[in-house]
C-alpha cells in the first residue's frame, strides 16, 4: 500500500524527492556538494581531499547527478560539475509544510496546558 502525502500548495514528485534525500543522506556527497557550493569543479578536483579512488567518486558524482543536484558538462576528456539547488530547494519546502504542522501541533498543545492549569487552579 502506498501513501502520498498531496499539498494544494506545492505538487512533489515522491521519486525525486526520495532520491534528493538518498543522495544527501551520504557524507562524502554532502562534502561534494559543500565543495561545488564554492564554484564548479572537474572530477579529480572534487576526488582529491577523498581518501578514495576516481571510480568511487565518480559513483557518488551519478547519484548526485540522478538526484538533479549537479549538473556535468564535457570539455574534451574533462568532466565539469555545477550544484543545481532546485532538488533541495524543494526539499526544503517539503519539510517546511511538515514544520509548520509540528508547529501547530505545538501551539494547540501550549493551548490546552494552559486552560488545564487554569482549570486546575480555578478548583483550589
Amino acid at each position: 500500500m502506498r501513501c502520498y502525502i498531496f499539498n494544494q500548495m506545492v505538487n512533489y514528485s515522491p521519486k525525486m524527492l526520495n532520491r534528493t534525500f538518498a543522495a544527501l543522506a551520504d557524507p562524502t556527497r554532502r562534502r561534494i556538494l559543500a565543495h561545488l557550493a564554492r564554484g564548479d569543479r572537474c572530477v579529480t578536483d572534487l576526488a582529491r581531499p577523498h581518501a578514495m579512488s576516481l571510480p568511487a567518486v565518480s559513483k557518488h558524482l551519478r547519484v548526485l547527478e540522478k538526484a538533479g543536484l549537479l549538473r556535468r558538462r564535457r570539455y574534451g576528456r574533462v568532466h565539469q560539475l555545477k550544484l543545481e539547488a532546485k532538488p533541495m530547494q524543494r526539499a526544503i519546502h517539503w519539510i517546511e509544510e511538515y514544520r509548520k504542522f509540528w508547529d501547530g501541533s505545538r501551539d494547540r498543545l501550549a493551548e490546552y496546558l494552559e486552560k488545564t492549569n487554569k482549570a486546575k487552579k480555578g478548583n483550589k
